[in-house]
């Protein structure tokens, strides 16, 4: 059985309670991530911020300019979660997988005697579906595959 540490993401990419969304939304949008770990002053997780949260607190452009709230001035700390889901590095992919579906949640930070080691998300799980597919589709017979109509 494998571990999660085998495909977690380690070079991670994170924020402080007091980045504003402005920042955030560039590192999401840089990095092309979903999920940002809030992290504190020691490096401890304090939140999760996700692109659901963000875009949730961002102001349409709808809104008339003088009434809108801006992402510069809304800090990362006022709109995270706090209450963040997290597993432990010597957790099983199946493990992993099973909590995501449960819950329905997008990632789950590793975090290991307290320290934030890396981040497992849902992308990680469809890259191993594709591998496995791809896998599955070498061994087949040739003759066996049915055309579609």
């Amino acid at each position: 059985m494998f571990n999660i540490d085998v495909i977690m993401t380690t070079d991670l990419v994170t924020v402080k309670p007091t980045a504003t969304l402005a920042e955030a939304r560039e590192l999401m949008h840089d990095r092309r991530i979903h999920h940002l770990p809030v992290i504190g002053d020691a490096g401890e997780l304090v939140g999760l911020l996700t692109l659901t949260n963000l875009l949730a607190a961002t102001d349409s452009i709808l809104r008339k300019p003088d009434s809108r709230i801006r992402a510069a001035e809304i800090r990362v700390g006022d709109v995270m979660v706090t209450d963040v889901a997290t597993v432990d590095e010597s957790a099983t992919l199946r493990q992993a997988a099973l909590f995501l579906e449960k819950h329905r949640i997008g990632c789950l930070p590793v975090v290991t005697e307290g320290e934030l080691k890396g981040i497992i998300t849902d992308t990680d799980f469809v890259a191993i579906a594709i591998n496995l597919l791809e896998q599955l589709e070498e061994t087949e017979p040739e003759g066996d595959v049915a055309e579609a109509s």
